[in-house]
């Protein structure tokens, strides 16, 4: 009796668990963006979403050519300042979950302080590592490696 009661609590444990993952995830990912009904807010905002920067390995400097692309993002922000982007960091598949999540958080910040240099508010970033977690190309290989060593931009509010 009492081992399938240890059985039964453990069941509803994992269960219980598996919803609340399930649930975080998808209210996290799945919130629609707010522009308060203005096309041109929506129109900066997705021009602030689309462009990635890309990192050699095991770097997290700027680029040039990506300057001008984060330059235009900071005039967007600057202009459209309720707009608020989280500044999202990732690696390539090599070097442990530690390092590449302070790896990915370092490319981050490399945006994050660029774009800050260029006037926009802190309070309209924030930073996010993923880390190797979430590769946009699967595989391996330097011609898949490079497309997952990247900064995205997801715009989180915009009013």
């Amino acid at each position: 009796m009492k081992a399938l009661t240890r059985v039964s609590w453990v069941a509803v444990l994992a269960l219980v668990l598996l919803a609340g993952i399930g649930c975080s995830k998808k209210s996290s990912e799945t919130s629609p963006f707010d522009d308060g009904g203005d096309p041109a807010v929506r129109a900066a905002a997705q021009q602030i979403s689309s462009g990635i920067v890309y990192f050699d390995f095991d770097k997290f400097d700027i680029k040039p050519e990506y300057r001008d692309m984060l330059r235009q993002k900071a005039d967007l922000m600057k202009r459209y300042t309720q707009i608020r982007v989280r500044i999202e960091g990732h690696c390539d598949a090599r070097g442990t979950q530690e390092y590449n999540l302070a790896l990915g958080e370092r490319r981050a910040r490399a945006a994050y302080d660029y774009m800050a240099m260029l006037g926009v508010n802190a309070s309209q970033m924030e930073l996010l590592s993923f880390g190797k977690e979430r590769p946009a190309v699967t595989g391996s290989g330097e011609a898949v490696w490079s497309k997952n060593r990247r900064d995205e931009f997801r715009v989180i509010s915009g009013r």
